[in-house]
């Protein structure tokens, strides 16, 4: 049974921001921010983040919602910020975009999500409000404000505290100054309209946008005990917004029709439970999709219930019965290779690895970019000993997935292993960065840009780490 965390306190999370920067302030007049300026604030708020925020950043829920960003971001063309896409832990229905274009969805969101067109949808919206500077805008409007209210600001969204994230920031910290991270009317309807578009030009049916919103009038009439969900804190008037989408979808009717294409919502539903597995109670899940298996109209949802029902058996170390209800799916999904490397995992976590290595070296030959794959059987390899082996596949999955803390820990383990103390302190180090531990990270950081057994290519790397983590305390 998953257990959910204990909701962080905002105490705990400005304690965390302010160690380094209650002395630092980085005053922005009414110009609002650079966009310099705003990738170092997205840098640092997003180690402190990962300290204060259960991310589900394995590779392959990693994969799955960066890519489909990347849709996105191929359709609106350059743009001033790597974007990067993060689910996090937590029950509440939110999602929203922070500073040079990190974007997080709540799994209580993604719970409600029936198709991946509307998670697309809210997506695009997101995206929309990053690229249309929004939050500078914000800022524009005040007189004066700092780097540290803004990270406060941000905190207010993501721990999901009223009072910081729809009001204003006040007292000894702000000094004064103001924020308010509320989007207004006109931003909403920016953001709208240009997810709209962007959906048309990627022949995705807009009128996915229309279903999510009538979804959000839906949780905020019947909300349990009047609680307004977060989402709609900062993001205002799902009413208004609802009437504005509509308008826009029957202009649209009125132009030459529009051919869309029938998105096939394996990978989305995958996905979805996939999270959710990591992140409600396993007797909820499983009631879900029993009722989904048993009362669902469409084939591909009681399909991918089954799915679920996998993971949970594997969870469970039921792993006879999560292997049948995976061959299930796989009779109704034969060209879905993904499902072998799922099959693979539960015979890893059984202990079956003559069963489980071919079908991953397989799957790792078809298709070397999937770091879902490549980094199940550097964790099987690892299993069986094979460290030399293990070590080479991890470091593919660093570089293209850099800032995922779990696969830093594996190699630290490996290099221990062999006994080199130096280089595997240096590898927990960039585990306890990105873990959003930076006080730790930096003293080990520190430590190994010194130790003379670490080879020294590793040793620059620490000490450019160092150095940048100062550079962003400072200007925080």
């Amino acid at each position: 049974m998953q257990m959910r965390s204990r909701k962080p306190s905002i105490t705990r999370w400005t304690a965390a921001l302010v160690i380094v920067a209650y002395t630092m302030v980085l005053p922005v007049q009414a110009v609002g921010f650079s966009i310099g300026e705003e990738r170092k604030i997205g840098d640092y708020l997003l180690y402190s983040m990962r300290k204060q925020l259960a991310l589900l950043d394995d590779p392959d829920i990693s994969q799955y919602i960066n890519t489909l960003g990347k849709k996105v971001l191929e359709t609106i063309g350059p743009q001033n910020f790597d974007y990067r896409f993060f689910v996090i832990k937590s029950d509440q229905f939110n999602a929203f975009a922070a500073p040079a274009g990190l974007v997080f969805f709540y799994s209580g969101l993604i719970e409600t999500m029936k198709t991946e067109d509307q998670l697309l949808s809210v997506l695009a919206h997101e995206i929309g409000h990053v690229a249309s500077r929004h939050i500078a805008q914000r800022l524009e409007k005040g007189t004066a404000i700092s780097a540290l209210s803004l990270l406060l600001g941000v905190a207010g969204l993501a721990l999901g505290v009223p009072g910081l994230s729809q009001g204003l920031l006040t007292g000894s910290l702000a000094a004064g100054q103001s924020i308010n991270l509320q989007y207004s009317r006109e931003n909403e309807e920016q953001a709208d309209r240009l997810s709209f578009g962007w959906m048309q030009q990627m022949q995705r049916n807009p009128e996915a946008m229309e279903d999510m919103l009538r979804n959000m009038r839906r949780i905020t009439r019947y909300r349990v005990g009047g609680e307004v969900p977060q989402y709609l804190l900062t993001h205002p008037n799902p009413e208004a917004r609802l009437g504005y989408v509509q308008s826009l979808l029957e202009l649209d009717k009125q132009k030459p029709a529009k051919t869309y294409v029938k998105v096939d919502n394996f990978d989305f539903f995958r996905f979805k439970y996939r999270v959710l597995v990591q992140a409600i109670d396993a007797d909820k899940l499983r009631t879900l999709c029993v009722n989904t298996l048993t009362s669902a109209t469409e084939s591909e949802q009681r399909t991918m219930a089954r799915f679920g029902l996998a993971l949970l058996e594997a969870e469970d170390h039921n792993y006879d019965h999560a292997l049948k209800h995976l061959a299930m799916v796989r009779e109704q999904y034969p060209r879905q290779d993904i499902l072998e490397i799922d099959r693979a995992v539960i015979l890893m976590q059984s202990g079956r690895f003559d069963e489980a290595g071919p079908v991953l070296e397989q799957a790792v030959k078809r298709d070397p970019t999937d770091m879902y794959g490549v980094y199940q059987l550097a964790r099987m390899e690892m299993m069986r000993g094979n460290n030399q082996r293990a070590e080479q596949l991890l470091q593919r999955v660093a570089i293209v997935m850099p800032e995922y803390p779990q696969l830093y820990f594996d190699l630290g383990q490996i290099e221990s292993n062999r006994g080199r103390a130096g280089v595997s302190s240096f590898y927990l180090a960039k585990y306890h960065l990105y873990r959003g531990k930076i006080k730790i990270a930096k003293q080990y950081l520190t430590r190994a840009a010194k130790d003379t057994t670490v080879p020294e290519k590793l040793r620059a790397e620490a000490k450019a780490i160092v150095e940048k983590l100062k550079e962003l305390e400072k200007e925080i």
